[in-house]
C-alpha cells in the first residue's frame, strides 16, 4: 500500500482529529488503523512458528529478508478461532521502529472519518476489545473501532 501519498494527512485520533484509516475485519467487527502506520498489507504469507512464544503469537514471516512478527488478532481478542479453511489475510503495521504484522480475517478500504463522528472508547464494547482501542467512529452503518497499535503488539508471555 502507498503510504505516502497521504504524508500531509493529520491522523492523530486521541485528538479527536479524524483522518484516513485502513481497515480491516475481525470476526464481523471493523477496526482502523491509521494509514500513517500500516507499512503494507499482504495476502497470505507462509509463518514459522515460534515455540514458547505466547499463545497471540502466530509466528514469524520473512518480509523481503526482514524477519517480522505475526500476531493472530482472533487470539489478541479473545475471539474464537479463524475455521481452518479460512486464510488470514496480512497487515503490517509500524511500531516505533520495529514492523509487526497482523493476521486478519478481511481487508477492508481506505476510509476518511470526520471528528465529529469519534467518540471515547465505549462502555458496552467487550473488555478485550476495549482496551485495545483508542475510541469509535460511529459511521452510517456500523462502528469503526480504532486500534492503538502500541497496545496491540504489545505481547508478554502468559
Amino acid at each position: 500500500m502507498d503510504t505516502e501519498s497521504f504524508a500531509g494527512v493529520e491522523n492523530d485520533p486521541s485528538s479527536e482529529k479524524g483522518g484516513r484509516f485502513t481497515t480491516f475485519y475481525v470476526d464481523h467487527m471493523l477496526f482502523g488503523v491509521e494509514v500513517m502506520k500500516v507499512q503494507e498489507v499482504l495476502r497470505s504469507q507462509a509463518n514459522t512458528r515460534v515455540p514458547l512464544a505466547p499463545e497471540v503469537v502466530s509466528g514469524l514471516i520473512n518480509l523481503r529478508g526482514q524477519i517480522v512478527t505475526s500476531i493472530d488478532m482472533r487470539r489478541r481478542l479473545k475471539l474464537p478461532l479463524r475455521p481452518p479453511e479460512a486464510i488470514p489475510m496480512n497487515i503490517v503495521v509500524r511500531s516505533g521502529d520495529e514492523a509487526v504484522n497482523l493476521l486478519v480475517d478481511e481487508i477492508g478500504d481506505v476510509l476518511q472519518v470526520e471528528a465529529a463522528r469519534f467518540e471515547r472508547k465505549l462502555h458496552n464494547i467487550d473488555p478485550a476489545v476495549r482496551d485495545l482501542i483508542i475510541g469509535v467512529y460511529k459511521l452510517d452503518d456500523r462502528l469503526l473501532l480504532v486500534l492503538d497499535t502500541n497496545k496491540t503488539v504489545a505481547v508478554t508471555a502468559d
